[in-house]
């Protein structure tokens, strides 16, 4: 009954929107003021500083909020535009975008949250840099979002003999669940969507891998220091640990690991299958290699929930609270992010033209340096899949000439699509999943400023370094 009341609102918007929808054409950006990205830029706002002035209220409405600021954006949009370009909008945004994010989200979330890493480890520094390495590697193997919800659990458990937490979670949204997944399409969204646009699959890691492997083992170093320090202050380590010890160690929930190579191949494969099969759905195209996933992955989550000993998801601490904070949020990002991403794609004919502008020099060639910059600041805070594609098609969108003549640009959408996604906690849906899940094991967790505290104070040094060795 709860959900329901939730729903109303969107069901009834829905309704009212769909008659019009196949009137409706496609979001020209260059008609748009810059005024349509004030809703976007409230909901961050209401995410980055409610949390701090009215916590409590945060804590309980901020699904509300998210959705008060959606409709700011599509109320007036379709007072403006009629209700056929608002309802396009809304159905291409939940149908083509939004769904399929949250189930593979929630897939995802429900097969590693089945996996019980079992055994008491110690969180010492050099245990901890280990685990993030590992972590690391995952990330392109199975994505930033499966290594993270993998991983994070155990690590957590590690660590909750300690005093100081909060820096290992941090670093481990910087290189787990960000700069990790790198080096395949299977790693992070816009490099999947690169896939999909014709790079070659292994790409990435052909051209990439000395600026994955730089900034990677930079952050393993800087942790180690730092984590070294906590570690041998006094009274850093707690007297009781609050995990008992055991003799071994090993995995409970094993049948999620084949679940989690199905999650991989559904993923794969629809970037691999081409069919000319399609449905429409109130004016928005569906394939039918992508409902096979998202219905294979449904699938996959029921299977997980039903093979998964009720021990376990009780040993994780599993619980749906971080799943459901990041798909509110995010169905609020991705509704108001839908005139910003329009005028981010008319170019230079658009409210953001100057930025569109920055990345050519003067003679007309493309700057990576400012292709670096230019997708990753904006990575931070949209999200980087559109922004890898904006970047991709102003560079020329020919994957044939991106791949070799134009080799350093595309590197460099690509390295600042996936690497400044860590600057902020919206940068990547991992981050915000990683945070919850921290905060609801009693991590303390920087606040949305301090978080960029912490960026700002360790990537973004990193990150100039890197432009100066790849990117000029």
């Amino acid at each position: 009954m709860n959900l329901s009341r939730r729903a109303a609102p969107w069901m009834v918007l829905a309704a009212a929107l769909l008659p019009s929808l196949g009137q409706a054409a496609e979001l020209d950006g260059s008609t748009l003021s810059a005024l349509w990205g004030v809703p976007f830029a409230g909901l961050l706002l209401s995410i980055a500083l409610m949390p701090l002035l009215a916590p409590i209220f945060w804590h309980h409405h901020f699904g509300k909020v998210a959705a008060g600021w959606a409709l700011a954006f599509l109320l007036p949009f379709a007072v403006a535009f009629g209700p056929g370009a608002a309802g396009a909008s809304f159905v291409h945004a939940l149908v083509a975008e939004y769904i399929p994010f949250v189930i593979l989200l929630t897939a995802l979330f429900t097969v590693a949250g089945g996996i019980y890493i079992r055994g008491n480890l110690h969180g010492s520094p050099a245990l901890n840099t280990a685990i993030l390495a590992i972590g690391a590697v995952l990330a392109s193997v199975m994505g930033t979002t499966g290594a993270s919800m993998l991983m994070i659990r155990p690590l957590i458990r590690a660590n909750d003999n300690r005093k100081h937490t909060a820096h290992v979670v941090v670093f481990f949204i910087f290189i787990v669940s960000n700069a990790g997944g790198s080096l395949t399409p299977l790693g992070d969204p816009p490099l999947f969507l690169g896939f999909l646009k014709g790079v070659d699959f292994f790409w990435t890691v052909g051209h990439i891998f000395p600026e994955t492997l730089f900034l990677v083992g930079a952050l393993l170093a800087i942790f180690f220091a730092m984590d070294s320090w906590y570690y041998h202050r006094r009274e850093e380590v707690l007297k009781t640990d609050p995990t008992p010890d055991t003799k071994a160690i090993g995995f409970d929930g094993k049948a999620n690991f084949a679940l989690l190579g199905v999650v991989v191949a559904l993923v794969l494969m629809s970037g691999l299958w081409k069919s000319p099969i399609s449905f429409t759905l109130a004016g928005a195209d569906v394939g039918l290699p992508g409902l096979v996933r998202d219905v294979g992955l449904i699938l996959v989550t029921l299977a997980s929930l039903y093979v998964t000993p009720k021990q376990v998801h009780e040993d994780n601490q599993f619980s749906w609270g971080p799943m459901q904070e990041v798909a509110k949020l995010f169905a609020g990002i991705f509704l108001t992010i839908i005139p910003v991403i329009a005028m981010l794609k008319a170019g230079v004919n658009g409210p953001f033209g100057a930025v569109v502008a920055a990345v050519t020099r003067p003679d007309g060639t493309p700057d990576p340096a400012m292709y670096f910059w230019a997708s990753g600041a904006l990575s931070s805070f949209l999200d980087n899949a559109p922004t890898y594609l904006v970047f991709f098609n102003t560079a020329g969108g020919d994957p044939a000439v991106l791949m070799t003549t134009l080799a350093p640009t595309l590197a460099a959408i690509s390295a600042g699509s996936v690497f400044m996604g860590a600057n902020s906690y919206i940068g990547n849906a991992p981050n915000m999943m990683v945070k919850a899940i921290a905060e609801d094991r009693g991590v303390k967790m920087p606040s949305f400023f301090g978080y960029m505290l912490w960026s700002g104070s360790i990537l973004v040094p990193l990150f100039i370094v890197m432009t100066f060795i790849w990117f000029r």
